[in-house]
């Protein structure tokens, strides 16, 4: 390989990136201030080009604090003088501490990318393996951009007009800057209204009661389902486990009519029993399918060392194979809860009384003329938030549980 490769390469990314950053922080500068920001492109490709070739000219070992400033400040610098003194578009009179705040934070940025996409590598790095690795970053740091923004935007505009009113919504969609000098009552105006007009309190209640017993359920005859499956021999038992998910793959709109007459027949249709009796028939099998999975993984050995202890099959099952499949149950229980929580077709048909109804029913009730915008949109940030919370604390149990029992003592 020649020499300089790396240092082309990410002279390239420091264009790209340039580019892609300055884009997206303008846009993100527009959607908040609301004022007309323009997005310099070429501008920030030829800064983003000069703060790479700064950052990488150093050796590795020389890129410290000073040296990622020096190289923000080159960005910044660049974009100064290529803009003439109109970095977002727009001269710094207009807004200049939201301007300044949003051209360090584009510097921070792109320099916190380059500075990991070039990490341990430059100048007397070169060699085939090291440029791949550059291209790989670079793709690995598209990628993880591209789905963040696909993930965070429609969040993003969904809490913005929440805390909107009805005039500034018609006066002007695309604005999502908010007053806040209006005070906290007028800007969580519309969730107030949702738990004080709206019964919102009670389908919370009403979906934490059908998702947790949907969990409940699902993992009292799925554990010891798949256990037989995964581990006890039996005739018919590849066929079983084979035909575990044709259950799962019957569309539910199918089931709906007959289920429909069966419930409304045993005077189970317009209660919350119903659906706790219906989301598990829908949730079990494909849990059925992922713990059989996983438990096939522990090994059998542990499982009798257990047996010749003296412990019975239960007891191999609730001191041994439980405690090592403790990702799994996560994983599992997280995956119903959330098919439960976002359920709405069974709700939907089975749900007249308005006490009764969970928060996709809910929410569904909102979707009409005489209900503003921004409720709906808080509505779908309230059922957004329980799950997205329960996420991330899950996630936090599942490092805890893989690495739980690897090591004696």
């Amino acid at each position: 390989m020649r020499i300089g490769n790396i240092f082309i390469l990410c002279l390239i990314a420091g264009a790209i990136w340039g580019a892609i950053y300055t884009l997206l922080i303008t846009l993100l500068a527009l959607l908040v201030t609301g004022v007309e920001f323009q997005p310099q492109l070429w501008q920030g490709m030829v800064a983003g080009t000069a703060a790479a070739g700064v950052l990488v000219f150093q050796r590795p070992a020389g890129r410290d604090r000073r040296m990622l400033a020096m190289a923000g400040g080159v960005f910044i610098a660049g974009l100064l003088l290529l803009t003439g003194l109109q970095p977002l578009g727009t001269g710094l009179g207009r807004a200049i501490l939201g301007q300044v705040v949003f051209i360090v934070l584009l510097a921070f940025v792109l320099v916190q990318t380059l500075h990991l996409t070039a990490l341990d590598l430059g100048p007397g790095h070169e060699s085939r393996y090291n440029v791949e690795v550059v291209i790989l970053r670079f793709f690995k740091g598209f990628g993880l951009v591209f789905f963040t923004i696909a993930v965070a935007l429609p969040f993003f505009v969904m809490v913005m007009m929440s805390l909107k009113n009805q005039q500034l919504l018609l006066s002007d969609p695309l604005d999502f800057s908010l007053d806040l000098s209006q005070g906290a009552a007028a800007l969580f105006r519309s969730y107030i209204e949702l738990f004080g007009q709206y019964n919102f309190g009670t389908f919370l209640l009403n979906s934490a009661m059908v998702s947790v017993a949907t969990v409940a359920i699902t993992l009292f005859f799925a554990v010891p389902g798949a256990y037989v499956v995964a581990r006890l021999k039996f005739p018919g038992q590849a066929f079983l486990s084979r035909s575990i998910l044709l259950i799962y793959m019957v569309p539910m709109i199918v089931l709906v009519i007959p289920l429909y007459a069966i419930f409304s027949q045993l005077g189970m249709r317009n209660t919350l029993w119903g659906l706790m009796l219906v989301y598990p028939a829908t949730t079990i099998p494909v849990a059925l399918y992922m713990l059989q999975g996983y438990f096939r993984g522990i090994p059998a050995e542990l499982e009798d060392a257990g047996l010749m202890d003296g412990l019975t099959r239960i007891g191999v099952i609730r001191k041994v194979t439980l405690p090592l499949a403790l990702p799994a149950l996560a994983s599992v229980a997280l995956y119903v809860f959330m098919i439960a929580w976002n359920e709405f077709l069974f709700a939907f048909m089975f749900l007249d009384n308005v006490q009764l109804y969970t928060l996709s029913r809910g929410i569904a009730d909102l979707n009409t003329a005489e209900v503003p915008r921004q409720h709906l949109m808080a509505g779908a940030v309230i059922a957004t938030i329980p799950v997205l919370v329960l996420f991330l604390w899950f996630e936090r149990f599942l490092v805890t549980g893989l690495t739980a029992g690897s090591v004696k003592g």
